[in-house]
């Protein structure tokens, strides 16, 4: 499931659109990272975004 566990971010929806401006339909993924980290004071595997990784914001299990 692309949904980040921390801040909540998922797929979002556009279009592409071609030099003859045509629209087609297409998907932004976020970067979801499979991780173990300490939650309410166990480890657990959450998926959370890189976004979310880099910026501190989930304290990774050893």
């Amino acid at each position: 499931m692309a949904i980040c566990s921390v801040c909540g971010k998922g797929i979002s929806f556009g279009h592409n659109v071609s030099h003859s401006n045509r629209k087609t339909n297409r998907v932004w993924k976020p970067n979801i990272r499979k991780v173990k980290a300490v939650v309410d004071g166990s480890n657990k595997t959450i998926s959370v975004c890189s976004r979310c990784l880099r910026s501190g914001k989930v304290t990774r299990a050893i």
